[in-house]
This record gives C-alpha cells, sequence and structure tokens, in this order.
C-alpha cells in the first residue's frame, strides 16, 4: 500500500484540482470534452489513493484495488449531478468504496451464486433505508418484509457475503499473551473424544494387566478372540470370558 507506482501511475506526481478547476472542467465535460474528461479524472486520483488505504489490512493487491477504485470514480463522475449543491468527492467517497467492497466480495475466495448477491445488496439497501428513515437498525423480518422473502432467505444470503475471517485474528490482547479467534472456538467431536480416552484409561487402570493385555489387543490393536489366544498362550473361551468381565468390571467407573 506504501508503493509509489500503481498500475504505471506515479502516485507522488498527481495533480490536485481547485474546487474552480472542476468546476471549469465539468462545464466542458457536459460538452462532450473528452480531454477534459481525462484531465478531471487524472485530479482525482489521489483520492482513489487514499480510499484504497482503508483496505490495506486486506491483503489484496493495491494495483487491483486501484483499478476498482478508478472504476468507482468514473461511475461517480458519470452520475453526478452539479446542480444538487454539493462537492464532488463528497459524492464520490461512498460509490469508490461501494465498487471496492463490491470486488472484494465478488472475488471472494468463497463464490456465492449472484442470486444470493444480489438479495444480499437488495437487503442492505433497504437496511440503509429503514434506518435513515427511523433512525435505529431494523430487525430481518422488517427486512424481509420489504422485499417480499423469507427471513431464513434474507439470512443466508447476508451470512453469504460476509468475509471470512482468519483464525488467526487477534481478539484481545493485554500487553502479554494474545488471543486469537481459534483460542475461543472448540471442536466438540474432538473434545468428546479426548475425554473419552481420558475416561477409558483411568477405568483400565483398575483392571489386571491380563485384562488390560486382552481388551488393549482386542479393541486397540483390532485382533480377534483366536488371535488374542495364540499370542497370550490361553483358550479362545478363556479369552471371551475375560473380556466380558473386565468390560462389565470398566462400567463401574466410566
Amino acid at each position: 500500500m506504501n508503493k509509489v507506482e500503481i498500475c504505471g501511475v506515479n502516485t507522488s506526481k498527481l495533480p490536485v484540482l481547485t474546487q474552480k478547476e472542476k468546476q471549469a472542467l465539468f462545464e466542458k465535460i457536459k460538452q462532450g470534452d473528452m480531454k477534459a474528461r481525462e484531465e478531471f479524472i487524472t485530479g482525482n486520483l489521489r483520492l482513489v489513493l487514499s480510499i484504497i488505504g482503508r483496505f490495506a489490512s486486506r491483503g489484496e493487491n493495491p494495483d487491483d484495488l486501484f483499478q476498482v477504485g478508478c472504476v468507482g470514480l468514473i461511475k461517480a463522475l458519470d452520475n453526478f449531478d452539479t446542480e444538487q449543491g454539493v462537492q464532488f468527492s463528497t459524492y464520490a467517497v461512498p460509490m469508490i468504496i461501494g465498487e471496492i467492497r463490491r470486488y472484494l466480495r465478488d472475488y471472494n475466495s468463497i463464490r456465492v451464486s449472484r442470486s444470493v448477491r444480489d438479495t444480499a445488496y437488495r437487503a442492505l439497501q433497504v437496511k440503509e433505508r429503514l434506518i435513515n428513515l427511523y433512525g435505529k437498525e431494523p430487525t430481518i423480518e422488517q427486512i424481509a418484509k420489504e422485499l417480499e422473502k423469507p427471513k431464513e432467505e434474507i439470512v443466508f444470503a447476508l451470512d453469504a457475503i460476509s468475509e471470512p475471517v482468519s483464525l488467526f485474528e487477534p481478539v484481545y490482547h493485554d500487553g502479554g499473551d494474545t488471543c486469537f479467534i481459534m483460542d475461543q472456538l472448540s471442536d466438540e467431536k474432538n473434545d468428546e473424544a479426548w475425554i473419552e480416552h481420558i475416561v477409558l484409561k483411568e477405568a483400565m487402570e483398575h483392571l489386571n494387566e491380563k485384562e488390560r493385555q486382552i481388551l488393549d489387543l482386542r479393541f486397540f490393536a483390532g485382533r480377534t478372540q483366536t488371535e488374542v489366544a495364540e499370542e497370550i498362550g490361553i483358550s479362545q473361551a478363556q479369552v471371551s470370558r475375560l473380556e466380558k468381565s473386565a468390560i462389565k468390571h470398566m462400567r463401574k467407573y466410566v
């Protein structure tokens, strides 16, 4: 993000237009002057440059973000109305940010269908409109009602465009050890297996040496009763009897 040259443009030499110069160029652009249009775009590239700095932590290629930001800048220029009495930068900034965010969503490593993305974008537009209207965050039910869609579909769409977060994203730091997201997650399946392993190990400690040997060969080494009988030098019937006795004994402790 600290590159001097982006997409072949030397950012240290980008011009800055005054408000008077912008106004003069606007008049020429309205008359179809393409040279004035190019000059106006070049004169606002610093605006794009300042905006892509907000996305520095995403790990995206700054050249790509700069190009996408320029697309947003051009769209802002094409849709800007000088009669509204607002500065161009005020209008262009959200357009550029929106274009970059759309790019990050559409080209995310997790592919989302176009229909789901469209539903999510419409839901976000409705959400913003309702916030401006009522001054508070709307519920999923309110958004779903506005779009005439099931609330489950709205939730699914909004979740689908959420950007993935690294498990190594720090969430807390007290000057010592850093707490990461992965530290706050648990794998219930692995946790249960780990607990079961401890419980079984403790229970086997209450068996005699021969019973432990039989259970170890039968259930951890995968041997048959006949194979166990041959290995430890007793009959298969004795292996069966000792195995049942050991399991019954262990159940008292499990």
